[in-house]
């Protein structure tokens, strides 16, 4: 696919891993976690945050504090997401249904909608006190029903983000960062219990361990930095295409951006653009940099071919910039999240328009979508049969049995079927 089209600006090639030995170093932290529990964060609290908090569990007074000294225009802003992530991940619930089927006469099949008991958020740190963080993870665990969610935050983590944590819905809030708290909510600590699934982004630190932990718990994804594409053909704005690829670039510098087009002058307009708006943007040290590693513009052909582009890149957030956006975006299928039309920039859905801006990254967007609220909760099914549906399915499950060899499960069916039978086989009749 990427020999069909023609770069105006290439990345200089993915981010080879800096330091080979991380794999190792995460599985120390969960081995000394597991062993030595809340001793071993302390440790690990003094060597990557230098500070070590008298208690990990946030009090009560301090989630006041938090909310006192919380900018009121900030705690109206945040309650507004908190409310938008809300509604939606009610409005995704409400298409989960129980089931109940009879199949055959007699034979009832059905599955029920089961919330996650206990769930742990990660709640990054980062460059940013990225406000809407705790509300990605947090409120659809709320909304799903689970008994207990507790939030992880670095130490260091600006204050305003305890207090979001606690507006979203965190039951516990602890102040442990990096790998060391997916150790202890996987494992649990005298102070941290243990949980059944963990979500929530984090750096490579924390990605590896969820890596590693997954199989003691469940997790959502592992992610890598934030991607955004745009396809555009000539009718696209170069400034609103330049503002939104930088706006996503400053979250790091591993962040990968590009824009995929028809068009050869909206490609090198969008060049021109980035390079001025990047004269004027305060975060131009990261951004910049994330566009001078991984930032890509390529030219297409055809339509046909920007969707075999965009199918191929299966970034995290696509932006569909077109004169029929609506039309295009209904032939892509490999994406995160949909940002169909100029108007749907990722920056609404990152702070507050309801969807989740937890998001497959490295093309996983090829077999799955991003955090919500079904995964927050398992679909269990069940079945209970009458006479009638032994009657319907039990010769079939013997004679499988009886192919395959494995007597006990025939012996299991005819039980049913022929208990007078079996029963004689069973006091020393040969079988």
């Amino acid at each position: 696919m990427t020999e069909q089209v023609r770069w105006i600006k290439r990345p200089q090639g993915q981010d080879a891993q800096a330091d080979r030995s991380l794999t190792d170093k995460v599985s120390a932290i969960i081995e000394r976690v597991k062993g030595e529990g809340d001793s071993a964060l302390r440790a690990f609290s003094q060597q990557f945050d230098k500070v070590v908090p008298e208690q990990f569990e946030v009090t009560a007074q301090e989630i006041e504090t938090a909310l006192r000294e919380l900018d009121p225009q900030t705690r109206r802003d945040s309650e507004f997401a908190i409310a938008q992530v809300r509604r939606f991940a009610q409005a995704q619930l409400a298409t989960m249904q129980p089931l109940e089927i009879e199949t055959l006469p007699g034979v009832h099949l059905g599955h029920r909608i089961i919330p996650v008991q206990t769930v742990g958020c990660y709640v990054p740190g980062g460059r940013y006190p990225i406000l809407s963080a705790p509300v990605m993870s947090i409120v659809p665990a709320t909304v799903a029903g689970c008994e207990q969610i507790i939030a992880c935050l670095p130490p260091g983590a600006h204050p305003a983000m305890i207090a979001v944590c606690h507006l979203a819905g965190a039951h516990r809030i602890f102040k442990i960062g990096g790998a060391q708290a997916i150790a202890a909510m996987a494992w649990g600590t005298e102070s941290v219990p243990a949980v059944d699934k963990i979500v929530g982004p984090g750096n490579a630190f924390v990605n590896e361990a969820k890596r590693q932990v997954f199989g003691k718990v469940g997790i959502d994804a592992l992610a890598g930095p934030s991607e955004i594409f745009t396809v555009a053909d000539d009718s696209a704005d170069p400034r609103i295409l330049a503002a939104d690829l930088l706006a996503q670039a400053e979250h790091d510098v591993h962040t990968r951006v590009g824009l995929a087009t028809t068009s050869q002058a909206i490609a090198e307009g969008t060049q021109r653009e980035i390079q001025r708006q990047l004269s004027s943007l305060p975060t131009a040290e990261t951004a910049g940099e994330a566009w001078r590693r991984q930032g890509e513009i390529v030219v297409c052909d055809t339509e046909e071919q920007l969707i075999a582009f965009a199918d191929h890149m299966a970034t995290e957030h696509l932006q569909v910039h077109t004169r029929d956006p609506h039309g295009t975006a209904a032939k892509i299928r490999n994406y995160g999240s949909l940002f169909i039309g100029q108007n749907a920039s990722v920056v609404f859905s990152d702070k507050c328009c309801g969807t989740n801006h937890t998001l497959p990254t490295m093309a996983a967007a090829r077999y799955t979508g991003g955090l919500w609220v079904g995964a927050y909760v398992k679909v269990c099914t069940h079945q209970w049969i009458d006479d009638k549906g032994i009657a319907a399915i039990a010769e079939p499950a013997i004679r499988q049995s009886r192919t395959e060899g494995m007597q006990g499960h025939r012996r299991a069916a005819e039980i049913r079927l022929r208990p007078n039978e079996v029963d004689a086989i069973t006091s020393g009749m040969r079988d």
